[in-house]
């Protein structure tokens, strides 16, 4: 494929849902011919696009009916799916972003790659400006409260890096944020409970991919009784499909809704 030509690919898998998105966010979904069955935004996607593949699984022989010219991929997770379409002389492009600065590098080579660069730039503009807008939100909060993110409960995983930088940015403090430097989760585990219980969090967020996040069996821990968060009620849920796809949905609807918990975590001080 001669890419300088303007030949760029017409019939791309994506085999998760944040370059999905961002394809439809660009009106380039015209080119999607297979993604993920975990996708959700944006929901027509499930109606309009053959589901190819899970996470760490893939239906090697369907994508290949597919031709495909490039097929998208994320992380070391993925790393096996890819060397098989590889072998069966594919075009795969694996990214492995694991912070703000990389989704917003994943949108800009994206748009590299289908010849859109300016429209992925827009994008990116749009998407700076989000976060400009709640980071002077944030700004004119009196007291910044501590937040302890969970991505996972058996065993305890706290969150990775873009999570992370986007509770700083809507004005709150990462507990963990010395294990969200970790890209990978086994690196995330928190192997005693209790260091939670020691760095006091006032608010408690979770987000446990592929279930329902518990309030109540979180509170009912041993110990965290005396968690600020717990004796508050601070227990809230994030659902996994606007924050733990390093995408779009993180810079918007994700990092929005952590605001708002923050704003209503700050009006209940104030009412106190």
């Amino acid at each position: 494929m001669n890419y300088a030509s303007g030949n760029f690919p017409s019939r791309i898998v994506c085999l998760t849902e944040e370059t999905t998105e961002t394809l439809y966010l660009l009106e380039e979904d015209w080119r999607i011919v297979g993604i993920s069955g975990f996708t959700v935004r944006p929901p027509r996607a499930r109606k309009e696009k053959p589901k190819v593949s899970a996470f760490t699984s893939a239906k090697v022989d369907r994508i290949r009916e597919l031709e495909p010219d490039l097929v998208l991929g994320f992380s070391d997770l993925q790393a096996d799916i890819a060397a098989d379409l590889v072998r069966h002389g594919l075009n795969v492009h694996i990214f492995n972003h694991r912070d703000i600065a990389g989704i917003f590098g994943m949108i800009g080579i994206l748009g590299g790659m289908i010849g859109c660069e300016a429209k992925a730039a827009q994008l990116c503009a749009r998407l700076a400006a989000n976060l400009d807008s709640i980071r002077a939100s944030a700004a004119q909060f009196t007291t910044r409260p501590r937040v302890y993110f969970e991505e996972w409960d058996e065993p305890m995983i706290s969150g990775i890096r873009w999570v992370s930088e986007l509770i700083g940015v809507a004005g709150g403090d990462d507990c963990f944020d010395d294990n969200s430097r970790q890209s990978l989760a086994k690196n995330r585990i928190i192997a005693d409970p209790q260091e939670v219980v020691r760095r006091a969090p006032d608010i408690i967020l979770g987000s446990w991919c592929g279930k329902k996040f518990q309030p109540k069996s979180v509170a009912a821990r041993e110990g965290w009784g005396e968690v600020p968060a717990v004796a508050d009620a601070q227990l809230h849920e994030i659902k996994s499909s606007i924050i733990l796809q390093p995408g779009p949905a993180a810079l918007t609807d994700g990092i929005a809704e952590i605001h708002n918990i923050f704003k209503a975590w700050q009006a209940s001080r104030a009412a106190r």
